[in-house]
């Protein structure tokens, strides 16, 4: 009996018939850019021939279609699509997405280990190929307060897993920088890995520093001249489209054919909702070319230069010998998925029923004490104060002042100038803290918005009009396991319960996709002008993107990395 390796030599030459082929349709050559046509041959999980006739077990005809290899998600943080990696699964695979390296921070900063290992249990389990990079900042800061805290011996036990590519994104670069003892012991001892950057603003010296620790990708760059200084200093450019931040348009004049090998593609955040309106990378991909993108080059960045900058040497072309990931797409410029295969597997609801489930973890994780309106009470001030500013589509804030009026209550914010009460409480059942503060851009009118999906400390981050509403959304959300809650006049008027750890839902992407809906269309109804108003959200409270911030601890210089006052 021939061995498996015997077996696919003989179905690429052509001696016996392949297990599948895929039969008079063309494939895009990411090598000369050109459509070539010919049968494509797989055996088992591995393309075997192309370019020449083939017969097969089982063929099916492609006739006037293209093959593209299959897509690969560089960064992203599953939990924030709001549903489990089973829910994920069947949601971007069917458009193409074969591949997603993801960072299990936002559940590690809650349940720790038990995070991580519930990430690598489910990935076992998921038709698509999902890596796993084991999360380096845990939490993020010392400037907020996590549900747990990672030390390098943690991680290390987990570094030779089949799934672990290497360490996730480096966000505390003023850490790295500063030569932080707790920053350096992970750094050295993933050495020669595979590590993931986080670099947002970072320029001259400072990036010629961080750099030097062998830290390879940034995904927050959000001009093309900070862009090109980090191409030339070899870093690997993720580009980055999700739910709030949208970095696609500025970025695509460097996503030529002559940079293509050193970009690749990410969404890092992206919920149901908008993967059901708009598309995943099969979005930022049309998007390009439509905008005038050469397709060689944005195809290029969402599969081979992605593989390669990973590591990921079996997928990323259309080839004999390479990973049979394939999408059968209409036309390369419309990028509508027609047919997918997963590792010489077609895409198939059979295909999702055959997983085994993974049972929920991180059940009853909202800790946080009852709180009343007087908690919120702004203390009055002597002048200016502090307010964060939004800039939609980005998630890195202004640093603004103004001058608020002082009533009975404290501070008050500003309907008209569109500065309302932002405020964070701690729910990990550690401390009790309640920072409050000021935010402009929300567009709020009435009510109250509140959410546990507050990265990456994932504490409760409410924002509204009222004391009141702002006390009753952030005890709904403990009676809930945490989620997304809409008030107005102390009534509930939307919800999305996320029970797994606060941030995960235990219904389909469909049910999430369609509450969501709700949930948007009530955040408008208090007047929010914000097209993701709750992802917007759960950024306000990430002290490591400029410029100011809020967490648990207070309003948070992120220039000077310190706990300011309002």
């Amino acid at each position: 009996m021939s061995s498996l390796l015997e077996r696919t030599i003989d179905q690429g030459v052509g001696r016996e018939p392949a297990d599948l082929v895929l039969k008079g349709g063309r494939f895009f050559d990411l090598v000369s850019g050109e459509l070539v046509d010919g049968d494509i041959a797989i055996s088992g999980s591995r393309i075997v021939g192309t370019c020449a006739p083939y017969s097969g077990t089982r063929e099916i005809d492609i006739s006037g279609r293209i093959v593209v290899p299959g897509f690969i998600d560089t960064h992203l943080h599953i939990e924030s699509s709001l549903v489990t990696p089973h829910e994920f699964d069947r949601c971007v695979l069917p458009r193409g997405i074969t591949t997603a390296i993801c960072d299990p921070h936002e559940i590690a900063n809650v349940l720790g280990l038990d995070g991580i290992r519930f990430f690598l249990d489910s990935v076992a389990e998921t038709v698509m190929d999902i890596r796993v990079q084991l999360s380096s900042c845990v939490p993020a800061t010392h400037l907020e307060t996590s549900g747990a805290e990672l030390t390098v011996d943690d991680l290390l036990p987990l570094a030779s897993h089949p799934k672990v590519i290497g360490l996730a994104e480096f966000m505390n670069f003023p850490g790295v920088l500063a030569k932080d003892p707790v920053c350096m012991a992970k750094l050295e001892a993933f050495q020669g890995r595979h590590i993931d950057g986080h670099a947002p603003l970072l320029r001259g010296y400072d990036l010629n520093g961080y750099l030097a620790a062998e830290i390879r990708t940034d995904h927050e760059t959000t001009t093309a001249e900070e862009a090109l200084e980090k191409l030339r200093k070899g870093m690997h450019i993720l580009v980055r489209e999700g739910s709030v931040s949208k970095d696609l348009a500025a970025l695509m004049p460097i996503i030529t054919e002559r940079n293509s090998p050193f970009i690749a593609l990410c969404t890092d955040d992206r919920n149901p909702l908008d993967i059901a309106d708009h598309g995943h990378l099969d979005h930022m991909i049309r998007t390009a070319i439509a905008a005038g993108v050469e397709p060689l080059a944005i195809y290029r960045a969402a599969s081979i230069s992605a593989a390669r900058a990973f590591g990921l040497r079996d997928r990323g072309l259309v080839a004999p010998g390479w990973r049979a990931d394939l999408v059968v797409l209409d036309t390369l410029a419309d990028c509508r998925a027609e047919m997918v295969l997963s590792a010489g597997r077609v895409v198939s609801d059979a295909l999702f029923a055959a997983r085994k489930p993974v049972a929920a973890v991180g059940r009853h994780s909202v800790k946080a004490r009852r709180v009343a309106p007087a908690d919120f009470r702004a203390s009055s001030n002597s002048g200016k104060t502090r307010a964060i500013g939004i800039i939609p589509g980005k998630i890195i804030t202004e640093s603004l002042e103004f001058e608020l009026a002082v009533g009975n209550h404290g501070v008050e914010g500003d309907l008209v100038r569109d500065v309302v009460k932002i405020a964070v409480v701690e729910r990990h059942g550690k401390n009790g803290n309640i920072a409050t503060g000021f935010v402009h851009g929300f567009g709020l009118k009435h009510g109250a918005i509140a959410s546990t999906v507050s990265h990456d400390s994932h504490n409760i981050c409410v924002v509204g009009t009222s004391d009141e509403d702002i006390a009753v959304a952030a005890n709904r959300l403990g009676e809930i396991e945490g989620g997304f809650v809409v008030v107005r006049d102390g009534k509930v008027l939307a919800e999305l319960p996320l029970p797994i750890a606060g941030l995960m839902s235990l219904a389909d992407y469909e049910t999430v996709r369609d509450e969501l809906r709700v949930l948007r269309k009530a955040a408008y109804e208090l007047g929010s002008t914000l097209e993701e108003p709750f992802l917007q959200l759960a950024f306000i409270a990430l002290p490591v993107i400029p410029h100011l911030k809020i967490t648990d601890k207070g309003m948070v210089d992120v220039d000077r990395f310190e706990i300011i006052g309002t």
